[in-house]
């Protein structure tokens, strides 16, 4: 994967761009990433082909259909928005190598592994086909290899470039030595004409070369129509199919239900099924695929939490009108215990008393601070207020209470004196 480049998009739809998967007759192919962080191919149309409303119309039409294929074999398509400016497709993301790259770099592959990779693409063409689909453009270049299988990309986009305006200046769509005869002479095509690529695919596959040669596309052209393929290296097991498959006729081609059945993997397939500089090629891509960084820890506000409290300590509390969490606690790990709401309510309401120790005291103008409590923790309750003995009958000084008494007493002895006295 390369990184993105100037003037690359770095959003596409709802798909964060992380990089350069590469390209095709179609556009660019980026590393997309959804916003629950999964990662997708994210196909980016040309300017040139955006502003042909046929392409449009085509794209729609095949995008939809292709939404609708599945199977084991196949990179689904996600996502697409042919009306988007430029238009867009997102299919899933398969990290690893191209059959073109993983043969490019490390030679043919070995038979048990082409049996395999034969098995994945009848399947994956089967589904396409199921679909009334037609891949158009099957090439060791849109088989993707994964270590659980081959992947199929890109099915049935192809047709949508065969639009009259874009055909004016050329003769065919698709890639020239992997076309079959009927699509390079611009007839109608259909499932045969990709039973033939696979013969390609799978010939390239095994021996490294394509079967019509390389050169000018028109040479490659001429020799898909009119010369057989060059078989030459394809083993015996593989060498009858591969033929059948490259027939000229399509009507002499097998059908993917026989070619299955050539193909079928045994119960207990091998694994791994590639050869092992391949599956490092996998494992490379897979550790080079950008990560997301893990997600933000989400901060929670800190609320204060609420001091521990005794039953008792609580339903003091409650009755005081204190709120609890403003206590300051002095037990271990700051435990309320009933003094410290004792002190609580002292510091709100200026003293520890009963309700109705502060009602009567407000009724008669009694001062409550100078009034000793009687109760558990000092507290102030209405007999403290009331009984004379306590010494806050009128919450007055003590001292002229005692002299006001002992006035009257000596009084009333002086009045009965006198009147006695008087009576002689």
């Amino acid at each position: 994967m390369e990184p993105l480049q100037t003037g690359d998009p770095r959003q596409v739809g709802p798909y964060r761009l992380e990089g350069r998967l590469g390209a095709g007759g179609m556009g660019q192919v980026f590393l997309g990433r959804s916003r629950g962080g999964r990662p997708v191919a994210v196909k980016v149309v040309r300017p040139e082909l955006a502003h042909d409303e046929e392409f449009r119309r085509r794209l729609a039409l095949e995008v939809a259909a292709a939404r609708k294929v599945g199977g084991f074999y196949t990179a689904q398509v996600i996502e697409a928005a042919p009306d988007a400016d430029p238009p867009w497709m997102a299919t899933a993301y398969v990290p690893g190598p191209s059959l073109h790259d993983a043969v490019e770099t490390h030679g043919p592959l070995p038979l048990r592994a082409v049996t395999v990779l034969a098995a994945g693409l009848v399947e994956g063409l089967a589904a396409i086909h199921a679909c009334h689909l037609v891949h158009r453009d099957l090439k060791p270049s849109n088989v993707i290899l994964a270590e659980d299988g081959p992947r199929v990309i890109d099915f049935g986009i192809v047709r949508a470039l065969d639009a009259p305006s874009l055909t004016r200046s050329q003769s065919v769509i698709g890639t020239p030595a992997f076309m079959s005869p009927e699509q390079a002479q611009g007839r109608e095509v259909g499932p045969a004409s990709d039973v033939f690529a696979l013969g390609s695919v799978l010939a390239f596959s095994v021996t490294g070369h394509c079967p019509f040669g390389t050169g000018h596309p028109d040479a490659v052209l001429y020799r898909v129509v009119h010369d057989a393929p060059d078989l030459s290296g394809l083993p015996i097991r593989l060498l009858g199919t591969v033929a059948d498959c490259m027939a000229k006729d399509p009507a002499r081609r097998p059908t993917l239900a026989r070619l299955l059945d050539e193909f079928a993997v045994p119960d207990r397939a091998p694994a791994p099924w590639l050869p092992s500089p391949v599956t490092t090629m996998i494992t490379e891509r897979r550790a080079t695929t950008p990560r997301l960084p893990p997600p933000p820890e989400r901060t929670v506000p800190r609320t204060r939490q609420r001091p521990a409290l005794s039953p008792v300590a609580r339903k003091l509390a409650a009755e005081h009108d204190v709120d609890p969490s403003a206590v300051k606690g002095t037990g271990d790990n700051g435990t309320v215990h009933v003094e410290d709401v004792v002190a609580a309510i002292k510091a709100k309401h200026g003293t520890y008393a009963t309700k109705a120790a502060r009602e009567f005291a407000a009724e008669n103008r009694i001062d409550l601070t100078k009034v000793p409590g009687g109760g558990k923790y000092g507290l102030i309750r209405i007999q403290d207020v009331r009984d004379p003995k306590k010494g806050t009958g009128s919450g007055g000084d003590n001292g002229d209470n005692c002299l006001t008494i002992t006035a009257l007493v000596v009084g009333a002895l002086l009045l009965i004196i006198v009147l006695a006295l008087e009576s002689r």
